[in-house]
């Protein structure tokens, strides 16, 4: 095994933003990691510094050292809900080696992003690092979950819609109406401005992503939960994207 494999940086929680019941923000900072925007790292948190897992930052690099990750509790996932429910300020993590090549061509003039839950963090990553580029290619960005209060980033993608004249944020909720049960999260946070029932589109990212008709002159990036990727690479290949045109994470 290389030195490289085995190399960890360090960093230190400084906000721990809980979203949902199940989904957190954590920021970090510390040293620097040489990752790209779109890859996923190693992390080993205190809660059990034996079990490491991998997360996709939803920053992309810097030489400060500022990471975010966005983590959601899994069932039966007990380090996932651990991070989620009991980080704090202060915890250090260990921050592993990068991989993944999920990543927006040089040369694209459109990009379609397709999210499920947090596999936004990846894609807001390649977002904000092509804000860096003099002149970023036309991104559309597709962002689901099956109720509305599953867009935990609807404020954070509202002010990125408005500020960035080249990217245009389509939510997508399978169902209308949110559960019957009470999310406190939720319910601290709710109000703030963001996108609305007026913006949403109803249907599976696969529906309603495939429903604009074959992408034949885009890059395309799906990230999400495994079902979800698979659902929405069929149906855009059955509505006639080129296969070798997608990218999944």
């Amino acid at each position: 095994m290389s030195e490289r494999e085995v190399e960890l940086w360090s960093a230190t929680v400084v906000q721990h933003h809980r979203l949902r019941e199940d989904l957190a923000v954590i920021r970090l900072e510390g040293e620097f990691v040489p990752f790209a925007a779109g890859q996923s790292v190693g992390v080993v948190v205190p809660q059990n510094p034996n079990v490491g897992r991998r997360y996709s930052p939803a920053l992309p690099p810097s030489l400060d050292g500022k990471l975010e990750f966005h983590v959601r509790a899994v069932p039966a996932g007990w380090l996932s809900g651990a991070i989620v429910a009991d980080t704090a300020v202060g915890d250090r993590w260990q921050i592993g080696a990068p991989s993944g090549r999920l990543s927006v061509d040089p040369d694209a003039r459109e990009v379609i992003m397709i999210a499920g839950g947090t596999g936004l963090a990846p894609l807001r990553a390649l977002v904000l690092d092509l804000a860096r580029r003099p002149q970023p290619p036309r991104v559309f960005l597709f962002v689901g979950g099956r109720h509305p209060r599953d867009l935990y980033a609807s404020d954070m993608l509202w002010l990125l819609d408005q500020d960035l004249d080249w990217l245009t944020v389509i939510p997508v909720v399978e169902e209308i109406e949110d559960p019957d049960w009470t999310d406190e999260w939720y319910e601290r946070v709710r109000g703030a401005e963001g996108f609305g029932e007026d913006h949403w589109l109803q249907g599976t990212l696969a529906e309603v992503a495939s429903s604009y008709g074959a992408y034949t002159d885009h890059q395309v990036l799906v990230v999400g939960s495994p079902p979800m990727v698979r659902a929405t690479v069929r149906a855009l290949v059955d509505t006639g994207t080129p296969a070798g045109a997608i990218q999944v994470g």
